[in-house]
């Protein structure tokens, strides 16, 4: 992008740099291809099974199914053939499920059976030895409470696996429990106020300095791109689609008046001038599930789409020459500032998951 479309923020000390529109230098399915070949090149310290990677892969996926090149799809093959296409060792933890996503989404281009087996066992397990704890987020009064889904960002890591294992199968038992589990995390941590997801239960009486109550962008954003993952694969005559798209609708009416100016969401919603730094990966979330919500007919293309695209415009700004995508807030669990250098492959999966979205913007 040209220099003279760009301006600083130095007065919020952000790095970032802003264009007054999106540049026309570069497409975004370039610009896709250019953050996953610097992330592929790069690999994040996690292990490959981790979510951090699983997350990174859903957004390599969409991108392997909109570029031409192979390499993005040879790529996640050869992902799963290092991990014998094995989740991680935790039975029930939804972050360990996250890379089954990918494995069923390969699954589906070529009906290879091992791609989805150990997916498969693991999930069986489960059905036949449920776990029965509370949500409770406690390691001390409730040492097993992430064998359920207590924390919302399980809700993009675990559902649409088992969402997606039970499109490919035809096995109706793997999407019923993902949409009776979704609902209990539900009823447990979203705010009918707010309409948004708090955390965990160890953020409901804690408020920030305005006194609102804390609402982490990444969190809701990791709830977003689920609900996204989950509609994607929800058959329309599903008794529960209708409860997941007024809960999508819902949670987009709010978020969308929560965007700042120049196109960010901060890591606090509701205290962002505690948090003024830019934040991509939250960002990258709400970009792509509105751009899915206009695309497929669940949101006011009139309301949502300059959202989108400022989104997308403040996204791309943030892509080095490189392709290193920066701005991402680190692992954690609450709004905190950070290095405006920091990146992670969680946040490209993000951005990628945007792109594959905002590409298919302009109507046909």
């Amino acid at each position: 992008m040209n220099l003279r479309h760009r301006f600083l923020l130095p007065a919020l000390g952000l790095l970032c740099l802003v264009p007054a529109a999106v540049a026309a230098e570069e497409t975004v399915l370039a610009l896709m291809e250019r953050a996953a070949d610097w992330q592929l090149a790069h690999p994040a310290k996690w292990k490959p099974h981790e979510w951090h990677n699983g997350a990174l892969y859903t957004g390599v996926m969409a991108l392997a199914r909109a570029s031409e090149s192979p390499r993005f799809r040879a790529a996640m093959v050869q992902v799963g053939e290092q991990q014998q296409w094995q989740l991680g060792p935790r039975v029930y933890h939804a972050d360990d499920h996250c890379i089954g996503q990918m494995f069923t989404e390969l699954y589906q281009l070529d009906g290879d059976a091992k791609k989805i087996a150990p997916l498969r066992e693991r999930f069986d397990y489960i059905l036949a030895h449920r776990p029965v704890t509370t949500l409770e987020f406690d390691r001390v009064k409730n040492p097993k409470n992430q064998e359920r889904w207590s924390w919302c960002d399980a809700l993009f890591m675990s559902p649409p696996a088992w969402a997606r294992l039970g499109q490919a199968t035809g096995d109706r038992r793997y999407l019923d429990f993902a949409v009776e589990e979704w609902w209990a995390t539900s009823d447990y941590l979203y705010d009918r106020e707010e309409h948004l997801y708090f955390r965990d239960s160890s953020i409901f009486a804690k408020r920030e300095p305005n006194g609102q109550k804390i609402f982490w962008s990444r969190g809701n954003g990791w709830v977003m791109g689920g609900l996204v993952r989950m509609l994607e694969v929800l058959p329309a005559d599903h008794a529960s689609r209708p409860r997941f798209e007024a809960q999508f609708r819902e949670m987009a009416d709010k978020i969308v008046t929560l965007q700042q100016a120049d196109g960010f969401w901060r890591a606090s919603l509701l205290a962002p001038e505690s948090y003024p730094m830019q934040e991509t990966s939250g960002t990258g979330f709400y970009c792509y599930a509105l751009a899915w919500g206009v695309n497929h007919g669940l949101l006011d293309r009139a309301k949502f789409e300059s959202p989108v695209r400022r989104a997308w415009a403040a996204l791309a700004s943030c892509v080095n020459a490189d392709g290193k995508l920066t701005h991402v807030q680190p692992v954690g669990y609450t709004p905190v500032t950070f290095d405006p250098e920091s990146t992670d492959a969680f946040g490209v999966g993000a951005f990628l998951l945007a792109g594959s979205e905002v590409r298919h913007l302009d109507p046909k």
